[in-house]
């Protein structure tokens, strides 16, 4: 089975040049050459095997391609890759060290804060753009960061409970900086 970034790759529309492009992708400066009708979402999974990053409606409708582009949430299934140029993307895989999860990943995992998981990258990025700029949300704050991010199995409350355990150990972690 093809994907669509194969079939774009492979048949570059009549006349359109293919574009060299760098995007600093959790912190590794990454040049590719793409037709400018690419998506971010396929740029990442097929081009750069970052499968965290899921592609679930492609309407950008249920948030589970969700990154951060220069730390702000973005649906990427609606960014062309092109528009990452010169630009810095963190995915899933970006969160945790080699040795650590990131306090959110472990908030997730402490709360049971995912079933199938499908959903939890895009929950999770959504969710660290929210404690970069709140570290202490309320739960009303939780919910509605999360809004653009759909979940089909949990019914939220576990997944609010994540984002508020992470929110306190990174509050913790920073009063012992």
């Amino acid at each position: 089975m093809t994907s669509l970034y194969d079939e774009v790759q492979a048949a570059p529309a009549a006349g359109v040049e293919v574009r060299r492009i760098t995007v600093n992708v959790n912190g590794t400066d990454r040049t590719v050459d793409v037709e400018p009708r690419l998506l971010l979402a396929h740029l990442l999974r097929q081009a750069l095997q970052l499968t965290g990053t899921h592609s679930g409606c492609d309407t950008s409708g249920c948030g589970a391609c969700t990154v951060l582009m220069d730390g702000r949430p973005v649906k990427s299934c609606t960014v062309l890759a092109v528009q990452a140029n010169g630009r810095e993307v963190e995915t899933v895989e970006g969160l945790a060290t080699a040795s650590e999860l990131h306090p959110i990943q472990e908030g997730f995992k402490e709360e049971h804060g995912l079933q199938c998981g499908f959903c939890t990258p895009g929950m999770m990025l959504s969710a660290k753009a929210l404690l970069e700029r709140n570290p202490d949300p309320t739960e009303d704050e939780v919910r509605w960061a999360l809004s653009g991010n759909l979940c089909r199995c949990t019914g939220y409350q576990n997944i609010v409970k994540s984002v508020l355990w992470a929110a306190k150990k990174m509050r913790e972690q920073n009063q012992e900086a």
